[in-house]
């Protein structure tokens, strides 16, 4: 064929793509252009990001973060960019950043007991020297299902064990003090569901009161605010910080200024009784709000920008109690409303750094699903909030950046692609089903090692599944990831057990040359095979879903709990069996047998914790008798009348307990029961 018949018929063929197939072809040399580099410029929300795209190893060697294919070939290229691309660009298979954050680690550590001192105490002792401060927080099961700590014996021995107990607003005051949590470089986890929209509300306050606190010290109203204090309040009944001496904190001996560094004992600033990094932040306004010492319009302007700049992630994912974890309180009905009042009041105030909602599998895994179920259960759910927003008249776009997701790692083959496979369904869903812009097509994550995987047997092993476990997460690109302490499968982590767990994060992040690239999966054949594989799984199991009237229709049917039941059964038998090897449990035993290992230190909660927490509410209602019957009225009413309950909860809050409230909840929204 001549030459020009030939041309003729090359451009008569190119005409014929798909325009974006086109312009995907015609970037390819631009976009190898700009991974050639040692640095990187990309946009976030407007604001220019340069970093280095390079790291040069001991022995001189530069590695890239990010290598693309050496194709040349036009249908491997355009296969490659559909179905995988770069960091950072649709559908997001190798992440949803161009780069990951310069400064902070994905790391997230889990903590919480006895009463929110304590666990205040070991959140400054894990984040200690850390550049940014990423906190997670358990709960005690008397916080989770929504009741006050009491002397009521089905609820006292459960005062601050395996969890913190929360019962007021001062108690989230104390709970996050000293961490600025408006810092651009804090983040804040909260594991709660059923009460979730009224943990939400003390946190939000905490974080509002904390910036009036700065306000007030850095416009010298100290002394005026102190006054109006004293003429309102009696300052000796206001609560206290515990002191790590075990003495209240008096308000006297907290710093005169935010940002002041000083150790736990000794010294002028260590008197105070705070631990090292605690400067105070978040204790100078307990058993009060700002709204009680500044002007009106001064706390209006403070709490808009608060909620504006806050970091962080509630769990509140219903659908998951229900199938997996069992704290629902209220009917599911009711509970759904109350996850889209608060998408809704997020909308309202341009709440953009928080996500309303972490939707998680992990303790759809915990319960024994495996990582296909996982994934298509926890990607379903999300689907399902998506309709149901939609349903009350929101934007796609108001609210998708807001949801986040949570995943459990475990040992399985499937764990190494549960990231990019996520990523990838929910990003064409949400720009061909739904038209959603960019932004609303990245699929944020939370990972978790599997407590699972940890056995109470040859302990010392669980920090190898755990080390294995996060470098499958790391090279899948994570947002975020928690690992486990080797510990958690006799007791509650020790500091020494915390402290490890966290090494194996920061040697993996800092020490390990591989990770310095930031798409190591990608090119594997083992990895794109496992990649197509799961897909096609999960689509499997969505039409499975959908066959039983979608995930509502299927819970009804208790589709989802027995299959999950099913795969942990058949886990078990095969862990009993041997047939599935596990290392110190069922095979490689020592020569005493791998017994069980009892812990030499169990840690719970002391009983002056718990008389204190129980006493510090009695105080807070005493303080609040006058006002709390006639706010929790204001917030049934609400609820009858179908207004936004989060928006009331910001007010309710800071006249009534955790357990006021649901109690005054459940007379309009409704008890849990299962459906049997």
């Amino acid at each position: 064929m001549p030459a020009n018949e030939l041309k003729n018929k090359y451009n008569e063929l190119k005409e014929k793509l798909h325009p974006d197939v086109k312009k995907l072809l015609e970037q390819w040399a631009v976009l190898q252009k700009q991974y050639e580099g040692d640095f990187f410029e990309f946009d976030v929300r407007g604001k220019k990001i340069k970093q280095d795209l390079t790291y040069k190893s001991l022995s001189g060697t530069k590695i890239s973060k990010v290598y693309l294919p050496k194709y040349k070939d036009w249908g491997d290229i355009l296969k490659w960019q559909l179905q995988e691309n770069v960091p950072g660009e649709f559908p997001y298979t190798a992440g949803v950043f161009p780069l990951k954050r310069e400064g902070e680690d994905p790391t997230r550590m889990f903590a919480g007991e006895g009463g929110p001192e304590r666990t205040n105490r070991r959140f400054h002792y894990v984040s200690l020297g850390q550049p940014a401060k990423r906190l997670s927080t358990a709960f005690d099961s008397v916080t989770l299902y929504g009741e006050d700590p009491g002397h009521r014996p089905d609820i006292y021995g459960k005062v601050g064990n395996s969890g913190v107990s929360i019962a007021t607003v001062d108690d989230a005051k104390k709970l996050y003090s000293g961490f600025d949590l408006c810092d651009a470089k804090t983040s804040v986890s909260m594991t709660i569901n059923g009460p979730a929209p009224m943990l939400l509300a003390f946190f939000m306050n905490a974080a509002i009161d904390q910036q009036c606190e700065k306000y007030i010290i850095e416009n010298n109203l100290r002394g005026d605010v102190n006054k109006l204090i004293e003429s309102k309040f009696d300052i000796e009944k206001l609560p206290k910080y515990l002191g790590v001496d075990g003495k209240p904190v008096h308000h006297t001996k907290l710093p005169k200024s935010s940002g002041s560094k000083f150790p736990s004992s000794g010294g002028d600033l260590g008197e105070a009784g705070l631990p090292s990094g605690n400067d105070g932040l978040g204790l100078r306004l307990l058993g009060l709000s700002g709204q009680d010492v500044l002007p009106a319009d001064v706390y209006e302007k403070i709490k808009a920008k608060a909620l504006a700049t806050v970091r962080g992630t509630v769990q509140a994912d219903i659908l998951k109690e229900d199938q997996a974890q069992n704290t629902c309180i209220f009917s599911t009905e009711f509970a759904l409303k109350l996850m889209g009042d608060v998408q809704e009041y997020f909308i309202t105030n341009k709440v953009q750094n928080f996500y309303s909602v972490s939707i998680s599998g992990y303790h759809i895994a915990e319960a024994g699903a495996n990582p296909i179920t996982q994934l298509a259960f926890t990607l379903s759910n999300g689907f399902t909030y998506v309709e149901y927003y939609l349903s009350r008249g929101m934007n796609i776009d108001d609210f998708a950046p807001n949801l986040s997701f949570f995943f459990s790692n475990g040992m399985d083959p499937e764990y190494s692609v549960i990231g990019r496979v996520a990523r990838k369904i929910w990003a064409k869903a949400m720009k061909y089903k739904y038209k959603a812009n960019d932004r609303s097509q990245k699929l944020k994550y939370h990972i978790q090692t599997s407590g699972r995987s940890l056995h109470a047997q040859e302990i010392d092993f669980n920090d190898i599944r755990t080390t294995l476990q996060a470098l499958y997460a790391i090279y899948d690109n994570c947002n975020s990831l928690h690992t486990n302490a080797y510990d958690e499968a006799i007791t509650t982590p020790t500091e020494e057990s915390v402290r490890r767990a966290m090494a194996i994060q920061l040697i993996i992040n800092r020490e390990l040359g591989t990770a310095k690239n930031e798409n190591p999966n990608q090119g594997a054949f083992l990895i794109e095979e496992l990649t197509d594989l799961v897909e096609a799984a999960v689509l499997e199991e969505f039409n499975r879903i959908t066959e039983r009237g979608g995930v509502l229709g299927a819970m009804e049917r208790m589709y989802q709990r027995n299959k999950i039941q099913e795969e942990s059964l058949y886990y078990e038998t095969l862990k009993h069996t041997g047939e599935y090897p596990i290392v110190g449990v069922n095979t490689f035993l020592n020569k005493n047998g791998s017994p069980t290992i009892l812990p030499t230190e169990v840690i719970r909660s002391t009983t002056e914790e718990k008389e204190f927490q129980i006493s510090t509410l009695q105080s807070f209602k005493e303080r609040h008798k006058d006002k709390s019957a006639e706010m929790l009225q204001r917030l049934q009413k609400v609820a009858v009348n179908n207004g936004n309950l989060f928006a009331e909860l910001m007010e309710t809050v800071k006249y009534c307990s955790l357990g006021q409230i649901t109690n005054a909840l459940y007379s309009v929204g409704g008890q849990y029961r299962r459906n049997m």
